[in-house]
């Protein structure tokens, strides 16, 4: 933030700052109705707000694929404010709300529908029409941690290919649902590719890296932009990897 502390969305504890000499503090577990369940990512916006989501109010990291399997806009967007401490719900409904990513100039921030496979935009000013908008969906795998980039550029990752299953299935609720019965090794996995997108702030394709080699890092999550390099995380791999900017 602006004061040099880390912001951390933790799946289990909620949001939480880490300050330079290491003291954790736990800013929000919810607001006074509601509870975080699943506390995903987080971004600081120029002003000092907090803004992260709560990938799902039905299940815990735990048991994300159940969300993922049954389909259902269980999601949140969430905003807190480090001046009053407190914390309020801006959107609700959002097909497991996963990256957050803050425009530069504070204007809107940008929002990732994991299982609907798109990015929503909300506005950040007062009074402008509409509040959100879809600006890119029927991505071809499921976007994952979002960030800004130089350049007028958001980079994001897709950290595993749609699932050719799940896709036929997505009519029919009560047989996604009923996949979850099933032994832990029938049900849908997901595939290792390696696969980032960068996209402007009106969701145009500006940069589109894809390795289908399976001793790639893949099964990317996360993209952060430093200096002349990408920095990628993984949910396959236990270490980070670096990429040279395209």
């Amino acid at each position: 933030d602006n004061n040099g502390n880390l912001i951390i969305a933790d799946a289990d504890r909620g949001l939480l700052q880490l300050s330079p000499q290491g003291k954790l503090k736990v800013l929000s577990t919810g607001t006074e109705s509601y509870d975080l369940v699943f506390a995903d990512d987080v971004d600081v916006a120029p002003d000092g707000q907090i803004y992260f989501s709560d990938a799902s109010a039905k299940y815990d990291r735990h048991n994300l694929k159940k969300d993922l399997i049954e389909h259902k806009p269980h999601g949140l967007l969430l905003q807190y404010n480090p001046d009053d401490q407190t914390t309020k719900i801006l959107m609700r409904d959002l097909y497991f709300a996963n990256g957050i990513a803050v425009s530069p100039d504070n204007t809107f921030l940008l929002v990732v529908e994991t299982s609907a496979y798109r990015v929503r935009k909300l506005w950040l000013e007062p009074g402008h029409e509409p509040a959100s908008e879809i600006i890119i969906e029927n991505l071809p795998g499921m976007p994952d941690g979002i960030s800004s980039g130089t350049q007028g550029k958001f980079w994001l990752p897709l950290v595993a290919p749609r699932n050719a299953i799940l896709d036929k299935l997505s009519q029919s609720p009560k047989i996604r649902e009923g996949l979850l019965r099933f032994p832990e090794f029938i049900q849908p996995k997901i595939a290792h590719y390696s696969f980032v997108l960068s996209i402007d702030k009106n969701g145009k394709v500006l940069d589109n890296l894809q390795g289908a080699n399976p001793d790639s890092f893949g099964s990317i999550s996360s993209v952060e932009e430093w200096g002349p390099h990408l920095y990628l995380g993984s949910i396959a791999f236990n270490c980070i990897a670096r990429l040279p900017l395209p």
